[in-house]
């Protein structure tokens, strides 16, 4: 099928048609968010299963249950997606949601409340790698072609939610002070629990080091690509093709150096670096 018919168009970005319509886009638009509500604001393949993971367990002080008994798109639901207007009013507080959108697509009720942010950011060219196998297995998403052809696909910002540039951008130039925590998927693969305690912190859950670390076990990639309420496999073939790519894939940080050619490494910086070198903030990781 043709992007035109799989994707949605919503102010200049594409949504796919399988999971979001005009209605639940609206319905995003419109929500209320309370005090303590939680949002975990990541670009797609950046590690929002991951954070759908961590957010209950630290709000309910490691109880394992949701994560043993919930699928992650309804203990977590995504802002946006069609599915939360059937499970937000059964979303013990505080509720914990996912999004994938810019900042200034935010319903406006993220400004009068007190509801916190934690938005996660990641290497760019393993977002490119994770994006490209995942149109592989998706049903609902286009053929991504060849990887030279999805380099460009994904450059030019003709992806889901489009440019990852636009995206980091908007959420770092916030009006959310003190209510928006900036970390990486670097930091939470490399320390796991020291993630988690600032995490903790920033939520104002005062846990203890066993449950922190009780926490980093129950969240590791191995636990969770396991874990049949955390993995997709409930999820039917013809959406998510397991055979064809797994959706928990590696997990790890560079797997980008086994597939970038050193002429798409360059072409790939370069496009990179000139649509932020006028930005205040730096990476927090070299492009090389």
């Amino acid at each position: 099928m043709s992007s035109e018919e799989l994707y949605l168009l919503y102010h200049g970005l594409l949504v796919p048609k399988e999971t979001h319509s005009l209605e639940s886009l609206k319905f995003a638009q419109d929500f209320t968010f309370k005090d303590d509500d939680v949002v975990a604001v990541v670009y797609p393949k950046s590690g929002t299963v991951w954070m759908q993971e961590i957010l209950p367990l630290l709000l309910n002080g490691g109880d394992l249950t949701p994560i043993h008994t919930i699928p992650n798109w309804d203990r977590v639901p995504w802002l946006e997606e069609k599915r939360i207007e059937l499970v937000v009013d059964k979303l013990a507080s505080p509720r914990a949601m996912v999004s994938h959108l810019p900042y200034q697509l935010m319903p406006p009720s993220i400004h009068t409340s007190k509801a916190k942010v934690i938005y996660v950011m990641r290497n760019p060219k393993d977002v490119m790698v994770s994006s490209y196998f995942f149109h592989q297995m998706a049903g609902f998403l286009p053929d991504p072609g060849t990887f030279d052809e999805f380099m460009n696909t994904f450059l030019e910002g003709k992806v889901l939610f489009g440019k990852w540039t636009d995206h980091v951008k908007s959420w770092k130039q916030t009006e959310l002070g003190d209510r928006i925590m900036h970390m990486t998927y670097e930091e939470m693969v490399q320390d796991l629990p020291a993630a988690l305690k600032r995490m903790s912190d920033f939520l104002g859950r005062d846990l203890r080091e066993e449950t922190i670390q009780k926490i980093a076990e129950h969240c590791s990639f191995k636990t969770m690509k396991d874990n049949s309420m955390s993995n997709f496999s409930l999820v039917p073939k013809m959406y998510l093709d397991h055979d064809k790519s797994q959706f928990l894939r590696k997990g790890v940080i560079g797997d980008w150096k086994n597939h970038f050619s050193p002429e798409q490494r360059a072409r790939f910086t370069s496009v990179i670096q000139k649509e932020l070198e006028n930005e205040s903030f730096t990476l927090p990781w070299s492009l090389d």
